[in-house]
């Protein structure tokens, strides 16, 4: 997956108090866990599959590491960066480690399946390790390390995709939620550790899917994003009538369970978002008119060695048929600065792809090689950081002007909120997206507005990043 953020996702709770549950009564609990999450919407996702499971075994949640009897952290190994965090982090857990006896620390996910021998025995970080596909397994490893014992399990699965778990919605706002459709990945990207990492790719039983999506909406949820690595080439064959069910009919699905749930999805590969997947969004008015389409590269050479599997002229030749479909499309896109043996023809390539395809926003990275990778067993990372930073910074600023005459162009236009908050400056204003995924702003006023109501929103100026406006009764 390709989406990325920052922020530290924990659930807040007093170790004196009571635990919240998300659905059912209320629970006391004696023991309670501390988590954060880096990296993809899919890792934090993954928390809240744990949170469920750590529930059911008699943990509670809280905010405060200084109180939990269990501390973790839900981890990425696709940026170098992320890792170092974490690592920063658990060398901060540790100290608390010697002034509460019994204290356990565990990593799950990405980097807990790529380092675990590293993070165990030379660095002495953590007692427990668990895979991606291994969540079941952590009340058994929680009980092995209470013992001294080195708790690992690390092991890849062709078919958990934890369907039957009702996660815990740590951290929610009520309005937006989560739900994971299948895992890992089958496209083997030569920078990407995510294959090696998350396994091979498998699609989750849709009815549970929808069952889950209709839940959420029942609760007060307004906004369901679907998950995956590569969300287009979901694919379920239902065992008992043989039937199978694209990424598009479940899409479908899911829309038509009220018109006044939105549905998004993320993240989708150009090589497998289809027709079908694109008339079915311009079909139902709730399926937000967003597509998060990464390129990479603009440069075909660049696009071979990274294994993408398509051309600079096929990718472009997509994204004018997204417009062609739903005009009113927003587009964004990942891409990678200074992959290796980029020549300036290269990046001048990619530098006018994005101008061609006038991204609304991008996410813009330099290259930092992932040990296990292909393009670490293939290729020299040849170009030089201060090269990959000017070419990177040349990216940003490209897209900052095509952000910015995207929104120019928003003014004058209303838009369909819905009000997920308050804005993040102001508890006098509101804050919330359109269907293409465009964060707006606006004063609460005295029109009675309500987190979680739908509203339309006339914009009448815009920041680096916000649209702002004004509510039209």
């Amino acid at each position: 997956m390709e989406l990325y953020a920052n922020d530290t996702k924990t659930h807040d709770e007093s170790r004196q108090g009571e635990a919240f549950a998300s659905i059912g009564p209320i629970k006391h609990f004696d023991k309670f866990f501390y988590v954060e999450s880096y990296g993809c919407a899919m890792n934090f996702a993954d928390s809240e599959v744990v949170a469920s499971i750590l529930e059911n075994n008699g943990y509670g949640s809280t905010r405060n590491a200084e109180l939990a009897d269990l501390i973790l952290v839900n981890t990425c190994s696709v940026r170098e960066k992320a890792e170092q965090t974490v690592r920063k982090r658990l060398t901060e857990f540790r100290k608390l480690k010697t002034i509460k006896p019994g204290l356990l620390v565990g990593i799950l996910g990405c980097m807990a399946e790529r380092l675990k021998s590293q993070l165990l025995d030379e660095e002495k970080l953590v007692d427990i390790v668990v895979g991606p596909d291994a969540y079941r397994t952590l009340p058994d490893l929680i009980l092995e390390a209470g013992t001294g014992q080195k708790a690992v399990n690390v092991i890849l699965s062709r078919d958990e995709t934890y369907g039957d778990i009702a996660p815990v919605r740590l951290d929610s706002n009520g309005i937006s939620g989560f739900v994971s459709i299948m895992r890992g990945c089958n496209n083997m990207c030569s920078f990407c550790v995510v294959p090696f990492t998350r396994g091979r790719e498998r699609s989750r039983d849709a009815f549970s899917i929808v069952a889950e999506c209709r839940d959420l909406f029942e609760r007060g949820y307004k906004e369901i994003t679907l998950l995956g690595q590569n969300v287009d080439s979901y694919y379920w064959n239902n065992p008992e009538t043989n039937a199978s069910v694209t990424f598009a009919q479940l899409l479908e699905s899911v829309a038509q369970i009220n018109p006044s749930l939105r549905v998004r999805f993320s993240t989708s590969h150009p090589k497998d978002i289809t027709d079908e997947v694109l008339f079915t969004m311009a079909k139902f008015p709730n399926i937000c008119k967003y597509i998060h389409l990464p390129v990479q590269s603009g440069s075909t050479r660049m696009l071979q060695l990274m294994n993408r599997t398509y051309t600079r002229e096929w990718y472009l030749a997509k994204v004018a048929r997204i417009k062609e479909i739903m005009p009113e499309a927003s587009i964004s896109s990942d891409i990678i600065a200074g992959f290796c043996t980029e020549t300036e023809e290269d990046h001048q390539d990619t530098i006018s792809i994005m101008k061609e395809a006038n991204y609304d926003y991008s996410y813009m990275y330099f290259y930092s090689e992932r040990p296990g990778t292909l393009a670490a067993k293939r290729y020299e990372d040849d170009i030089p950081e201060k090269v990959k930073k000017r070419r990177l910074q040349e990216i940003v600023d490209v897209q900052w002007v095509l952000s910015n005459e995207s929104n120019k162009r928003d003014v004058g236009k209303s838009f369909e909120v819905l009000i997920e908050g308050n804005s993040k400056k102001s508890e006098q204003e509101w804050m919330g997206r359109n269907t293409q995924n465009k964060v707006i702003v606006f004063p609460k006023a005295d029109h009675g507005f309500k987190k979680g109501d739908y509203v339309h929103v006339l914009v009448t100026d815009f920041t680096k990043g916000t649209l702002l406006g004004k509510a039209i009764k």
